[in-house]
C-alpha cells in the first residue's frame, strides 16, 4: 500500500465517504483522521503534508471502510460531543442528538437552578439528560433504564463529567423501577417514540446499529409516552415540570395523552 500524506489520506476517504452517500464526507473524514492522530483540527492543519506511518495509515482504512459500511462515526470514535461536552458511547446506546439538546435548553428556560432537589430521568442510554440537569442545575437525579449496558456506560459519564454523587442508577422498565414513595421536582425522559414499522425505514447508520429498545415506540411509537402519561403523578409532587421528547408528527397525540 502507498504511503500517504494526511492530505492524501483525507482526500482518499471523503472521496469514500461521498460514493457512499454518507452527507459531509469531508468532515467525517477529517473527524476520523483527527481521531486515528490523536490531534484536533489546528494539529491536523499543521501536519497536512505529513506521511503518517503505515501503520497509523492501516488503522485509518480500516476505520474508512467501517464508515463506508455505515456504521456510524460516534460508535467508531466511542465518543459524541453533546452539550460542547464529550460523552462516550458505544452500540448498547443511542448517539445523542441535538433534539435532546433542544429538549435541554427548554427544561433549563423553564426551570431555574436551585429550584429542583430531585429529577427524574426515564431512559437515561448514555447518560446526557442525567448528566446534564445534574451539572446545570445542580440537582440530585435518579436515571432509569432497562438495559444493564447502558446503565454501566452512562455511570462512566457520570463519573467523567463530575457528578456521580449525585445521580442516582435504577435498572428496570420505566415506574417499576422506582421506589413506592418516590417523589421528585421535574421528570425529564428522551423515550423510545419511533413507530415500529418505521424503524427499517430509518438511516442505515440507525436501522442497522443503534439499539431497537431504544427507538421502539410500539405501534404508533406512543407506548412509552402513554406509559409516562399515566404514571408520572404518582411520582411528582404538586408544582413539578415534566418534559418528554416526541416525533415530530406525534405532537397533538402526545398532548391529547397528557390532558
Amino acid at each position: 500500500m502507498a504511503e500517504l500524506s494526511v492530505a492524501a489520506l483525507l482526500k482518499e476517504a471523503a472521496d469514500a465517504f461521498s460514493s457512499a452517500g454518507i452527507e459531509n464526507p469531508e468532515l467525517e473524514a477529517r473527524l476520523l483522521l483527527q481521531h486515528v492522530l490523536g490531534v484536533n483540527r489546528a494539529g491536523l492543519i499543521l501536519r497536512w503534508q505529513e506521511i503518517p506511518a503505515s501503520t497509523t495509515q492501516s488503522q485509518f482504512t480500516g476505520l474508512v471502510q467501517r464508515r463506508v459500511q455505515r456504521e456510524p462515526i460516534a460508535y467508531i470514535t466511542g465518543e459524541q460531543e453533546f452539550w460542547s461536552l464529550p460523552f462516550i458511547v458505544s452500540p448498547d446506546v443511542l448517539i445523542p442528538r441535538p433534539e435532546t439538546e433542544f429538549l435541554l435548553e427548554q427544561v433549563l428556560q423553564t426551570v431555574p437552578r436551585g429550584s429542583v432537589n430531585h429529577a427524574l430521568d426515564l431512559g437515561c442510554g448514555s447518560g446526557v439528560i442525567a448528566v446534564v440537569l445534574a451539572l446545570e442545575l445542580g440537582c440530585t437525579v435518579t436515571t432509569v433504564d432497562c438495559s444493564g449496558a447502558a446503565l454501566e456506560l452512562a455511570a462512566r459519564n457520570a463519573r467523567k463529567h463530575g457528578v456521580a454523587a449525585r445521580i442516582h442508577f435504577q435498572c428496570g422498565d420505566f415506574f417499576s423501577a422506582l421506589p413506592k414513595d418516590a417523589c421528585f421536582d421535574l421528570l425529564v425522559s428522551n423515550p423510545p417514540y419511533i413507530a415500529a414499522a418505521d424503524i427499517d425505514f430509518l438511516q442505515p447508520e440507525v436501522r442497522h446499529y443503534e439499539p431497537r429498545l431504544a427507538l421502539n415506540g410500539g405501534k404508533d411509537g406512543l407506548d412509552a409516552i402513554a406509559t409516562i402519561s399515566r404514571q408520572a403523578g404518582r411520582v411528582l409532587q404538586p408544582g413539578s415540570r415534566l418534559f418528554v421528547e416526541n416525533g415530530a408528527d406525534q405532537s397533538e397525540a402526545a398532548a391529547r395523552l397528557f390532558t
